[in-house]
């Protein structure tokens, strides 16, 4: 088989390609560039591309089509950015991965915590050489209610972590787990938005949950809610959200993710317009942090990433059982 890789990245991902593409047989050809239609032509004569968080379009999938490519295989476990099902019907097949859920886990326990300690403000306030208290005081997280909206792999690993802090867990997910009732209570989502003080998403975008965290769902939480966001983001209207951090409604955000966000996350974009008004507004709250998409970056997960990329482009092209295919 042969892969096409885009969006290469020399500095972490190259070494692990080198890797699993000799351990598995794999020909491949990259360039830093990301996928659009007029770097395509670079893929002619392979079988698969390996993308990561590009839009892939109908115009571009209709040309890889002409070029003869097999497979889209993105190195993410989200492929909201891929029209999948129109790449199907030309049958074209596409994968995702999974990859360490404790890289997630271990960002959106970080997050809460810097969250309810106010760590963006107490570091704004040290740089100007304000070691004041006023402003500053936090909560503990044994003493918060968390929901958790999504028990994937990643939620429930959230859910683990969670408990070694004491704190009472609620959680939501149309496919409820057993392991997770062990330590969290399953409940409705209007009850999880009632009860809880720090609510965290780790539900994959789809068409049923856009803008799940919109006007109605924010009236129904506590005066003060923490919201956490390492899923992606759009799951939150975010002119709802600017409007309930405004008004005090949302206590905290922590925005690892934002609707919007191609195009700008994984570029240098310094000295220039951001093109996203509301990413904008967001980062300038002290009770807002907002990373760039970094949630996953570990080097177990990038391991993962780009060895199941492999794993699933080979195993459609050869056929046969594919626990990445879409």
């Amino acid at each position: 088989m042969k892969l096409f890789i885009y969006s290469m990245r020399d500095f972490d991902e190259k070494p692990f390609f080198d890797q699993y593409c000799k351990k598995y047989g794999i020909e491949y050809g990259y360039t830093h560039e990301t996928p659009c239609l007029a770097n395509a032509d670079l893929a002619a004569g392979y079988d698969a591309i390996d993308i990561i968080t590009t839009v892939i379009s109908r115009e571009m999938i209709d040309r890889y089509h002409e070029l003869g490519i097999r497979c889209i295989a993105t190195r993410t476990i989200g492929y909201d950015h891929i029209d999948w099902k129109y790449a199907k019907s030309l049958g074209i097949g596409v994968t995702n991965v999974t990859y360490s859920p404790d890289s997630v886990a271990d960002y959106t326990i970080m997050m809460m915590l810097m969250g309810l300690r106010k760590m963006k403000h107490i570091m704004m306030r040290g740089d100007v050489q304000d070691f004041t208290l006023r402003g500053k005081l936090g909560r503990e997280l044994p003493g918060c209610t968390v929901g958790v909206i999504g028990t994937g792999r990643i939620g429930e690993t959230v859910i683990r972590d969670l408990s070694g802090f004491g704190c009472r867990i609620l959680a939501y997910d149309l496919y409820q787990k057993e392991s997770v009732r062990a330590l969290a209570e399953y409940v409705e989502l209007d009850r999880l938005f009632a009860e809880c003080d720090i609510i965290t998403l780790h539900a994959p975008a789809t068409d049923e949950s856009y803008h799940m965290i919109d006007r109605d769902a924010l009236t129904k939480m506590k005066d003060g809610v923490g919201i956490v966001n390492c899923a992606r983001g759009a799951l939150i209207d975010s002119d709802t959200l600017i409007e309930a951090i405004e008004s005090g409604k949302v206590g905290f955000a922590c925005l690892d993710v934002v609707e919007h966000e191609s195009g700008l996350y994984y570029f240098d974009r310094m000295g220039e317009p951001l093109g996203n008004p509301r990413l904008a507004i967001l980062r300038s709250y002290p009770n807002v942090i907002v990373t760039s998409h970094m949630a996953f970056y570990t080097d177990e997960a990038v391991a993962n990433m780009a060895e199941n990329s492999i794993l699933g482009a080979k195993r459609y092209i050869e056929g046969g059982e594919n626990p990445f295919a879409v």
